[in-house]
């Protein structure tokens, strides 16, 4: 199951990403989940809203780079080995991530991750009867 992500370019500049926190807050979009990633130069925010849609257009209006892209969300055990053992179904398929990120809450751990090849990625997931999060559910972790 495909959610939205943005992803924001970001100035390595003091203030940036409150700016981007502040215009999602105003406009009242939650983040669910969030990861950056950087350079020297600048860095990527890619993050998890509860509108992604909105969350586009509001950055935009504020004059943020931002583009949306598809990832799917899964949840795995909070115990050790259980995210091996998922990577392991995807690589033995030939599927490479191009970046993941997660968060455990309990007794599980949300993933978001991009694979390169999102269909093959879906069903060789549904296929182990690994739990594929709705898009909806989470949007709003």
């Amino acid at each position: 199951m495909l959610a939205k992500q943005l992803s924001i370019f970001l100035e390595n500049k003091s203030g940036r990403l409150t700016e981007v926190t502040q215009v999602l807050g105003k406009a009242d979009i939650n983040l669910s989940a969030m990861s950056i990633a950087d350079n020297s130069d600048f860095g990527i925010l890619r993050c998890v809203v509860s509108d992604p849609d909105k969350a586009y257009r509001e950055l935009k209006a504020a004059h943020f780079t931002v583009k949306i892209t598809d990832v799917i969300g899964f949840v795995c055990p909070n115990t050790s080995g259980s995210l091996a053992k998922v990577l392991k179904h995807l690589s033995d398929n030939g599927i490479f991530i191009e970046y993941m990120y997660s968060f455990a809450n309990g007794d599980v751990a949300h993933v978001v991750i991009r694979p390169t090849d999102l269909e093959a990625c879906e069903r060789v997931l549904a296929e182990k009867k690994v739990e594929l999060m709705a898009a909806n559910d989470l949007y709003k972790l």
